[in-house]
């Protein structure tokens, strides 16, 4: 797919961004088995895929050694993730580190223990009682690994968390903590093993990604399995897509041509703000400018009029929002007076504030508009309390974003709330038939395709009041950039956006607070379009 196609901007000639390859790539744990199992069917001994497992890890440890000064005690479990727990150590202690095993299980698998005698037979120490949490050592969790589905027991549960509590932050677990399920990122039971690193192994998995789980993870590392690009191009149609900063290097933005008058880059209007939150619609719009879309207009409350053209006086006031005698914004009477044809994307929620208007008002105005819908926030929520909920979606003659965060999500689509965000965003996608971008510390992008993106390595001091409001505006903007032209919205024009967005936050030099952030974006999109070196974004 193409970003802006055909919209008067000169084309990159990607076809997926970022690419499917093993650094991208999101796998659950039954995928990930069925590779491994594949290509133990194809001539690769199980024994050797483990010594590479191995060797990788070692590689990647014996580059830090001051993780292991103080030496090294590994957590035995009794499967293949032992067996790699067991391959590293006994590498480890060749190198020269002093290290240990602790193996809390007598029954093992044949491979395990194969492993094990030979640790025992070179000399490494084998403790006879559980490690001294007090020591300065490092641990290495190598119990459960993917796929893990029994609690932990009771005494592992107590000798982990006493660890965490006298040694914080001397954890690394081999694939997967202990504890956490690698398809949903949730507890398996009452505690989970907290890693400084986890050193996961042949393809990123699904649930270490997830908002839930990165208190537990620390930072991801991925070891190579050697998969090639052959075999994940026929085994991988569909799969979900990690996005990082280093991504920014490949992004297919595009180069504008230098005859655009400003509606060729995109028109959107914007509908935000309310007597309560005033500031919402000014962030919304210092969003939408940061997109480098070529006219914006706004609908917003008269009382913030004059603070607007302080902030952004570029943008064309079309009208005022109109209220009920309480005070509450109606939506049908504010949009009714617009010539919704003129515009290429629609923008609607931000501290609009809930009504009590009927949903029915506006709802054959914003149905038969053609161009890109976005709905934020009170948008949303306004949806999800009429009488159709998101059913009404499917009426739409135009394509739809909407950017909940949680509880917004779980109000319009209430039937999904206890399944895991990737299944919860992807079915809910394809049978709205819209994009959704799950808004998290690792925000999830789906559509009706069945395509995923996932955001990771954000920075959790960006997540504040505010910024929510410039994303809505960025991505409405953006939209309108994408949608104009020949009206072919590439499905991963949300994903782009969400993605500069989260990149803007994480490495704005001036302060975090969403009007600088959106400041800063603008920088990053002006970096893009020029073709300036993007190292200083990564």
């Amino acid at each position: 797919m193409h970003l802006f196609p055909h919209s008067g901007v000169i084309r990159e000639e990607v076809l997926t961004w970022p690419k499917a390859d093993k650094n991208h790539l999101i796998v659950t744990s039954a995928q990930m088995k069925e590779f491994e199992e594949k290509i133990f069917s194809k001539g690769m001994p199980v024994e050797a895929l483990m010594e590479k497992v191995g060797l990788g890890m070692r590689d990647w440890i014996l580059e830090k050694p001051e993780l292991l000064n103080s030496g090294v005690v590994f957590l035995v479990g009794p499967g293949h993730n032992g067996g790699d727990g067991l391959v590293l150590a006994r590498e480890l202690y060749l190198a020269g580190v002093e290290v240990s095993l602790w193996c809390p299980f007598q029954n093992k698998k044949e491979l395990t223990k194969k492993h094990l005698a030979y640790c025992n037979w070179i000399g490494i120490q084998q403790l006879q009682k559980a490690p001294d949490v007090m020591k300065n050592n490092l641990w290495i969790d190598a119990l459960f690994g993917i796929g893990q589905t029994r609690p932990i027991p009771n005494n592992i549960q107590h000798l982990l968390d006493s660890r965490e509590q006298k040694q914080p932050g001397k954890l690394i677990s081999l694939d997967v903590p202990t504890g956490i399920c690698s398809d949903t990122g949730r507890p398996i039971c009452n505690y989970v093993a907290t890693a400084s690193f986890t050193l996961t192994v042949g393809l990123f998995k699904q649930g270490l990604l997830q908002d839930i789980a990165l208190p537990y993870v620390g930072k991801l590392v991925r070891i190579d399995i050697g998969l090639s690009q052959h075999f994940l191009n026929a085994e991988s149609k569909g799969f979900p897509l990690k996005l990082a900063p280093m991504d920014i290097l490949s992004l297919p933005f595009p180069r504008l041509k230098s005859n655009l008058n400003k509606y060729q880059r995109g028109r959107v209007l914007i509908l935000a703000g309310s007597e309560q939150y005033r500031g919402a619609a000014i962030l919304a719009l210092q969003g939408a400018m940061a997109s480098g879309v070529g006219a914006i207009n706004t609908v917003i409350p008269e009382v913030v009029a004059d603070s607007l053209l302080q902030v952004t006086p570029e943008v064309v006031v079309s009208g005022f929002i109109k209220t009920c005698p309480k005070g509450k914004t109606l939506l049908g009477s504010s949009l009714g007076l617009q010539k919704l044809d003129q515009f290429d994307s629609l923008l609607i929620g931000p501290g609009l504030g809930l009504s009590d208007e009927k949903w029915y008002e506006s709802e054959n105005l914003l149905a038969d508009f053609k161009g890109l819908l976005v709905l934020d926030a009170d948008g949303i929520n306004r949806l999800a309390q009429a009488d159709q909920g998101w059913q009404w979606l499917l009426k739409r003659k135009g394509p739809t974003w909407i950017t909940p965060h949680k509880k917004e999500f779980d109000r319009l689509f209430p039937e999904l709330i206890n399944m895991d965000p990737f299944e919860a965003s992807s079915l809910a996608a394809h049978k709205s038939r819209t994009v959704i971008l799950l808004k998290g510390a690792h925000s999830l992008i789906a559509d009706e395709s069945g395509a995923k993106w996932q955001l990771t390595e954000t920075s959790s001091f960006s997540a504040r009041i505010g910024l929510g409001d410039v994303l809505a505006g960025f991505v409405a903007g953006l939209g309108a950039m994408s949608f104009s032209g020949d009206k072919n919205l590439g499905s991963n024009s949300l994903a782009i956006g969400a993605f500069l967005h989260a990149l803007a936050a994480k490495n704005c030099s001036y302060g975090t607070s969403a009007s600088l952030i959106a400041n800063f974006l603008g920088e990053l999109v002006k970096d893009l379009q020029s073709g300036k070196c993007l190292q200083r974004h990564i």
